[in-house]
């Protein structure tokens, strides 16, 4: 790790494809900035990533980086961080990613505790697929496929983290860039699993959930006073619905990783040469 590292030498040479406005540029900056002020450096993080908008920020970040298969990137996540458990591993999702097909993973990786940092660009919609509505689009969100709204309630994200027994949440907006940016840092120092929910608006399918919307909504809880320790304090906040807020919203301090708590602290992915001992035999039984 180095002091020395700016946020801008996690810029790789890929152009973002995303619509002009994307909420993801402000989300994807304010990652690299969090990793950059953490003393971490390109060559020692692993951004892995989902399918959707979000998907293509592994390609926009210089780091190692794996673009896996949808829902599936926080397994994939965990695993790299088993194995080396060196390195700085850092997943990203959406909410459709994270929260629809990806939504078992989401409750085993928070419950586990690896060591690793989540980040969720949560639009409320699904863009990259032009428009339908999401896990957290509103109850009577109106689009192409759902014209009366999905007429379900939308996934409580940080409600499903918390009874999954996660021991970081918080929420940002991805315009405010220097809260933004706090909130992953603290989310990236946390020992354990780090989850923030980034309010990253779509400005072409989402016309209800807008940068004006969470502007004037927003409340940070910071200045409110909560105790992100307090377990009591973070679930009233997380279960009223009328309160769209940002900031650290629960953080067990006394949590311990999955490696630390279980001895998987070593190096594991150095692999000797050629096939294990036997190994050949076993295809040949099974196959």
């Amino acid at each position: 790790m180095s002091s020395e590292i700016r946020f801008t030498d996690f810029k790789s040479d890929k152009q973002p494809t995303w619509c002009p406005g994307c909420g993801d540029f402000g989300t994807m900056n304010g990652m690299m900035k969090a990793l950059a002020n953490t003393g971490n450096d390109p060559d020692n993080t692993f951004v892995v990533a989902g399918i959707g908008c979000s998907g293509k920020i592994g390609t926009y970040m210089h780091s190692y980086a794996l673009h896996g298969v949808h829902g599936r990137a926080l397994p994939v996540g965990a695993g790299v961080k088993l194995a080396n458990p060196d390195l700085e591993v850092m997943v990203a999702g959406g909410d459709g990613d994270g929260y629809s097909i990806g939504a078992g993973h989401f409750v085993h990786a928070v419950r586990r505790n690896v060591d690793m940092t989540y980040v969720v660009m949560d639009n409320r919609i699904y863009g990259l697929t032009k428009g339908q509505a999401s896990p957290t689009s509103r109850e009577d969100f109106e689009t192409s496929t759902t014209p009366d709204g999905p007429q379900q309630p939308p996934v409580n994200p940080m409600a499903l983290a918390l009874a999954s027994g996660a021991t970081f949440i918080a929420q940002s907006f991805s315009t405010d860039a220097q809260r933004h940016a706090e909130i992953v840092q603290k989310a990236i120092e946390h020992d354990g699993f780090g989850f923030v929910n980034v309010f990253s608006p779509c400005v072409t399918f989402n016309d209800v959930d807008t940068y004006d919307y969470f502007r004037d909504s927003l409340v940070d809880l910071a200045e409110e006073g909560h105790d992100p320790t307090d377990y009591d304090a973070a679930k009233d906040a997380i279960l009223d619905a009328d309160k769209e807020f940002q900031g650290v919203v629960w953080q067990n301090e006394e949590s311990v990783p999955y490696g630390e708590k279980h001895g998987v602290t070593e190096n594991m992915s150095d692999v000797d040469e050629g096939a294990p001992e036997g190994a050949m035999d076993l295809v040949r039984e099974f196959y």
